[in-house]
């Protein structure tokens, strides 16, 4: 996109992030953009191609709020710009406060906002009309959450990649939670099987640009312990198990919270998560994300590799967010269509602590690309696989190119 280009030129934006993964969805040739990270073997071998890739070396991983007050990180930030853009993936109080004393000018959305958006409990108040699309659900204190003797979900306000969300099955399993959070708000809804889907959507100027509908790889072991945890993307299988009127009824619901946000004042990417009844065929709103989700930067690089079949309009999801947080002046773009492509993530588990060198040497030689983290918290990211094609044949079960990725990871 030339005006990004033109505009980072006058505007040098410098994205700090703990995992550099997050901030690679833009062309890192593309002069005034800069990376702030963490040293690690892949952010090295980046660090190597790209002057503009900068690397803080502690004893252990900092995050984003350690990197922003880093002494080093001053010193680069300052040398190149009297009031310097800053890029996050997550913004915080923390960081808006360490922005706000250094003068520099932060891009994200207020905190406040997306906090307001995204928890669960003060979600409610905010979402107005958008109620309906949700499943049916209560706000109650623990202890007075009744066993119905049926499955329900059990959210509490603050959540990510599914820690904050609790499948109830049966009466015992519900009174340990009463008994162990008498007193906390929680959000209970009807438990709906089915696969889920999710996008991600930028708000520009008002304008709202819906993103690729990809099925949500969920709580498969042996990737995480964590029953409803985020795992993956797969941008293939939506066309082959989604209906013109799923896709149809997916869209409507994306637009909705997409108008809501935009009558909020929020910019930039943000993403939903719709689950499909599988008896009914109904889709319904799980998730608002009201931030960069993770997969925007893999998905870009999907659409970088069909951005010679589309028009000058055409842009990827990572350049709209950029241009949205810019102020640059809309112009008719659309987010780059793509049908195929995937990711999954092997999370840290209590079993898998570490990849061995001849698990990536496997997957290398498929021609699967790796991004391998160096995490020690359980559930956090260990291992990205990236796929130019779909890994999934159905929900919950692997294609063929699915499972070579199991059997390079011995884990089958």
């Amino acid at each position: 996109m030339k005006e990004l280009k033109k505009a980072l030129i006058l505007n040098p934006v410098f994205y700090v992030a703990r995992d550099i993964e997050r901030a690679l969805g833009l062309d890192l040739a593309i002069p005034n953009y800069y990376i702030i990270s963490n040293y690690t073997e892949y952010g090295k071998s980046l660090a190597k191609k790209h002057k503009n890739i900068f690397l803080i070396k502690e004893k252990k991983l900092l995050d984003t709020w350690e990197l922003l007050s880093h002494p080093i990180a001053n010193k680069i930030i300052d040398g190149k710009h009297a009031r310097p853009n800053i890029l996050v993936f997550k913004n915080t109080l923390q960081i808006e406060k360490i922005c706000q004393e250094n003068d520099w000018n932060l891009l994200n959305p207020p905190s406040e906002l997306a906090d307001k958006i995204e928890q669960k409990i003060s979600q409610v108040k905010w979402a107005g009309a958008l109620k309906k699309y949700f499943p049916s659900y209560q706000i109650k204190q623990c202890q007075d959450i009744k066993w119905q003797g049926e499955k329900i979900i059990i959210q509490f306000n603050q959540s990510h990649t599914g820690s904050g969300t609790i499948l109830i099955t049966d009466k015992k399993q519900l009174e340990e939670i009463k008994t162990k959070f008498p007193k906390r708000l929680a959000r209970t809804a009807k438990y709906i099987v089915g696969p889920l889907f999710t996008n991600n959507n930028v708000v520009w100027n008002k304008n709202i640009l819906l993103g690729n509908i990809n099925y949500q790889i969920t709580g498969l072991k042996p990737f995480t312990d964590v029953e409803f945890a985020t795992i993956g993307n797969d941008w293939a299988l939506p066309h082959k198990i989604l209906n013109k009127n799923q896709i149809a009824q997916y869209k409507k619901i994306a637009l909705a919270v997409g108008k809501k946000m935009s009558d909020s004042y929020w910019k930039g990417a943000f993403g939903i998560d719709v689950v499909m009844d599988q008896k009914t065929k109904r889709m319904y709103l799980l998730e608002i994300n009201a931030r960069q989700p993770a997969s925007v930067t893999y998905e870009s690089i999907l659409q970088k590799n069909h951005s010679l079949l589309h028009t000058a309009h055409s842009i990827t999801t990572f350049e709209a967010h950029m241009a949205s947080l810019l102020k640059l002046k809309y112009n008719k773009e659309k987010l780059i269509e793509i049908k195929d492509g995937a990711q999954i993530i092997q999370r840290v588990t209590n079993k898998i602590l570490n990849i061995k060198l001849k698990i990536l040497n496997k997957l290398k030689i498929l021609n699967f690309k790796t991004i391998k983290y160096e995490n020690k918290k359980i559930n956090a990211d260990l291992l990205r696989i990236q796929s130019i094609d779909g890994i999934m044949v159905r929900h919950n079960r692997f294609n063929e190119i699915g499972n070579k990725i199991m059997k390079s990871l011995e884990l089958t």
